[in-house]
């Protein structure tokens, strides 16, 4: 069967009439291949896309890490931004959009990956597309270098702790200490288990290391800087992926708050917007997850000349601020996660609240939360794509909306 690909899915995958599904292609593009149900078996490409590009990483092909490494950045910018026009458009909403921002090459400052032991040895690495097989990345061209750097010592964790039966995942951040590991789907521990990881932490020099739940070693602070402060987050808390991802977004949210007094955040996480904020403003920090909550808190009393921080350990899902709470702010942040926050969005809706900064991982969700505050008399005064996760189909973004 020849096919014609007339658009992208939300996964990245080209889409020809049927429809069919096509991995790998580009909008334009025909291409032959055998159809397997709704898909497009062994896709041969005819007629290449004008916007089709050599995969600056040389292991794209056996990779799932990346789901568009095949496309130009122009043109994965544009689509990124449609994604939002059209999430957007389908609640009967139209805005400006300021100039998108991509994170460079190697940046992943913080990344899961997948391991198991094999009979030669370890294999570190993302999931091939669509399969359990592990690829191995040496050279991949997402994560930043010192994630790169750790493999070593990550492949002697795997080696100690890990077992031939099970895949273990192994979340990476790099800190400030050296890389912050926290490794789920191994050995239990026991007391030579907890020795030899222990020296494998020292030996690789890595901040800390916690084994599904428990840490058992702390060579240093795996301690991160969000403005002037210094924070130490719980093992597996929520950050950015990259440095310049942050940076844009806070950049985005302080052009959508302009000058305030004080401010809430919700799902404030660590601190990231919070601690920056407040060497401008007040800021009451609201958090679901007590650690984060307390990492915050502790951060923010032990740095100087910042207004003042308070922080509330909350369910914004179940309990979200009400009105009357909300009144004594000028301006709010925030930042749920996929989900979006329907619940916390009514109460914004029915509020007083001058300005709100709107930071979503999921144009779909924030859609739905940007009609609500829009039907409600607020105003969506620009977006801004922040394509934090390069190469993927994951779209980030921040919005300004006002009485």
């Amino acid at each position: 069967m020849i096919v014609t690909i007339d658009r992208l899915g939300h996964l990245g995958h080209g889409i020809a009439p049927g429809p069919l599904y096509v991995p790998g292609t580009l909008p334009g593009e025909v291409v032959e291949g055998t159809p397997d149900g709704d898909r497009l078996a062994d896709p041969k490409i005819i007629t290449p896309s004008p916007n089709r590009v050599k995969p600056p990483c040389r292991h794209a092909r056996a990779c799932g890490g990346c789901q568009l490494q095949h496309a130009a950045e122009p043109f994965v910018a544009a689509w990124k931004q449609e994604v939002v026009v059209n999430a957007l458009a389908g609640q009967g909403l139209a805005t400006d959009f300021l100039p998108l921002v991509t994170s460079p090459p190697n940046s992943r400052r913080r990344a899961t990956l997948s391991a198991r032991r094999t009979k030669s040895g370890v294999l570190i690495g993302f999931h091939a597309r669509a399969s359990d097989t592990i690829a191995e990345i040496p050279d991949c061209q997402l994560l930043h270098p010192g994630i790169l750097a750790a493999f070593p010592g990550l492949q002697a964790l795997v080696y100690v702790g890990g077992s031939r039966t099970a895949e273990l995942s192994l979340q990476v951040t790099l800190t400030r200490g050296g890389p912050d590991v926290v490794v789920t789907g191994g050995k239990p521990l026991d007391s030579t288990l907890r020795m030899d990881l222990a020296r494998l932490v020292e030996a690789h020099a890595f901040s800390r290391l916690t084994w599904d739940g428990e840490t058992v070693a702390l060579r240093d602070r795996p301690a991160l800087t969000m403005g002037t402060a210094t924070v130490v987050p719980p093992p597996g808390a929520f950050l950015q992926a990259t440095a310049e991802g942050e940076a844009a977004l806070l950049a985005a949210v302080r052009q959508a708050l302009g000058p305030q007094k004080r401010i809430v955040d919700l799902f404030s996480g660590v601190g990231t917007f919070t601690l920056p904020l407040a060497g401008t403003m007040e800021v009451h920090a609201v958090e679901g997850d007590a650690a984060m909550t307390k990492a915050l808190d502790l951060a923010a009393r032990n740095t100087p000349n910042l207004h003042r921080i308070s922080t509330e350990t909350r369910d914004l899902f179940r309990r979200p601020l009400e009105p009357d709470e909300l009144e004594q702010f000028t301006g709010a942040v925030i930042d749920p996660p996929r989900a979006g926050a329907e619940a916390q969005t009514q109460t914004l809706a029915a509020s007083k609240i001058p300005v709100i900064a709107a930071v979503s991982c999921n144009p779909v969700t924030f859609a739905r939360d940007a009609k609500a505050l829009t039907a409600a008399g607020y105003r969506l005064d620009w977006v801004q794509v922040i394509d934090q996760f390069r190469w993927s189909t994951h779209v980030e973004l921040v919005a300004r909306l006002s009485r």
